[in-house]
């Protein structure tokens, strides 16, 4: 539930009715008071509210009158009516209506403030579904975020000081290394905690869709909008939103943000008022982001809203202390999850393991060890168990060391590195995209590798 204090609006004709909601509510809610139906729609036209106290009877409009009109205008707070006839008819016809409740004059104010608080849980409980319903759709976490190497251990104090504030927080670090997973436990140590914790891949989702994604839209607003859509935003009012890829934004969905960022306050597409939210903002990207603003592909005021905290995320070929505690970690979990007896690797798949720079980072890493669990046939992992792959595979034949020694194992995983890419590259007609698919990691980690390998 969102932390901010509730807003009720209360309808009633009697001045003194009006009053007592105040001196009921004043302490624990924040109350608007209408005389008329007339007033009350007004008010909710610029007010989106969360719970509506409707008196029955009322002078050129009753309840059932604002109430049909509370429908048709798709107001999406919850209405409870207030009524002084002992006749329940007209209560019967207002719950057909969508009325939640209803009370009778006089009535008890512990009564009400019951029927209240059972209302804004309800309430509560109807975002909360739609923020699992979203998470279960786009969930990308692979694994808890865990390492011991001194750059992770220093990643865990800056978030342990980062985490409490509601500061904007944007995390750089390559495809693959976790970056979700840095947000989720950024929010995780949050004093948002207990609310939605929403994520957004904006370089998954085409750019005539993101708006909408985003910020959500009304009935008809555009074709194929068939009814109201919450967008991102609202689901995650009162906690976390993250915003991946955020470099992948286009100039006019980078100009709403920064607007959104100062004021607080959604527009959803076809909508015509102004919805505030309260959410915070963690995003990421793998981008560098002075050559885009330098380029004038970013913004940079944006750049500056969105990097209060810069968290950078080093790729696992800088921390490889950790690829045991993470294979140790893959290897229970798939053995649980495969019904598989996979103890460890062998002194050389483990060397292998390591002599490798992993373009793909812990999400390649988790990959590969899924595989091999799946196609072992004992407890061990051995090099003939790894994938037909040069670049981790760790040849028996003997080789003549160069001069010192030292480095030639490093020589010769470079040298069928970049055998494996220009065979790929041939094979896929200089495609990357295509080239990256058939190596089996991310088109951005080959475009790195082959400026490091001297292939560009």
């Amino acid at each position: 539930m969102n932390s901010q204090r509730h807003l009720i609006l209360a309808i009633d004709d009697e001045a003194d009715m009006l009053e007592t909601y105040r001196s009921i509510f004043a302490k624990k809610y924040d109350l608007l008071t209408a005389s008329s139906g007339t007033a009350a729609l007004e008010i909710l036209k610029n007010k989106p509210v969360d719970l509506i106290l409707l008196d029955m009877k009322m002078p050129k409009m009753d309840g059932l009158a604002v109430l049909k009109k509370l429908k048709e205008n798709e107001v999406e707070a919850d209405c409870i009516m207030v009524t002084a006839s002992k006749d329940v008819a007209p209560a019967v016809e207002a719950m057909k209506l969508g009325a939640l409740d209803y009370i009778t004059k006089p009535f008890e104010v512990k009564e009400l403030q019951i029927i209240i608080e059972k209302a804004l849980e309800k309430r509560a409980l109807v975002r909360e579904n739609l923020y699992l319903k979203e998470a279960l759709k786009g969930a990308t976490e692979y694994c808890d975020l865990i390492g011991q190497t001194p750059v992770m251990l220093k990643l865990f104090e800056t978030i342990g000081r980062v985490a409490p504030t509601d500061s904007t927080v944007l995390i750089h670090g390559e495809s693959g290394t976790g970056k979700e997973l840095v947000a989720r436990a950024v929010h995780k140590k949050s004093k948002r905690a207990h609310q939605p914790f929403i994520a957004v891949n904006c370089a998954a989702i085409p750019e005539n869709l993101l708006e909408s994604e985003l910020f959500g839209h009304e009935r008809g607003s555009f074709t194929g909008a068939l009814e109201r859509k919450l967008g991102k935003f609202e689901l995650a009012d009162g906690g976390t939103l993250f915003l991946d890829e955020i470099g992948c934004m286009s100039a006019a969905m980078q100009a709403k943000l920064l607007r959104i960022l100062e004021d607080k306050i959604i527009e959803r597409l076809g909508g015509e008022k102004g919805i505030p939210v309260d959410v915070r903002i963690v995003s990421a990207t793998n981008i560098d982001f002075q050559k885009e603003i330098k380029e004038g592909k970013f913004r940079h005021d944006l750049y500056y809203r969105l990097n209060v905290i810069p968290i950078d995320l080093p790729p696992l070929r800088e921390r490889k202390g950790d690829i045991p505690i993470f294979i140790n970690y893959f290897l229970n979990k798939f053995n649980k999850e495969l019904n598989k007896k996979v103890i460890n690797f062998s002194v050389e798949a483990m060397k292998a393991m390591h002599g490798y720079d992993w373009p793909g980072n812990v999400r390649e890493l988790q990959n590969l060890i899924e595989r091999v669990v799946v196609l072992s046939s004992g407890p061990e992992i051995t090099t003939n168990d790894l994938p037909f792959a040069p670049t981790i595979r760790v040849e028996s034949a003997p080789v003549e060391l160069g001069e010192g020694g030292v480095g030639s194992l490093r020589a010769r995983l470079e040298s069928y590195e970049k055998e494996l890419i220009l065979k790929a590259l041939t094979d896929c007609g200089e495609n990357k995209t295509k080239a990256a698919d058939l190596l089996g990691i991310p088109r951005s980690s080959l475009n790195s590798k082959l400026l490091t390998l001297g292939l560009a």
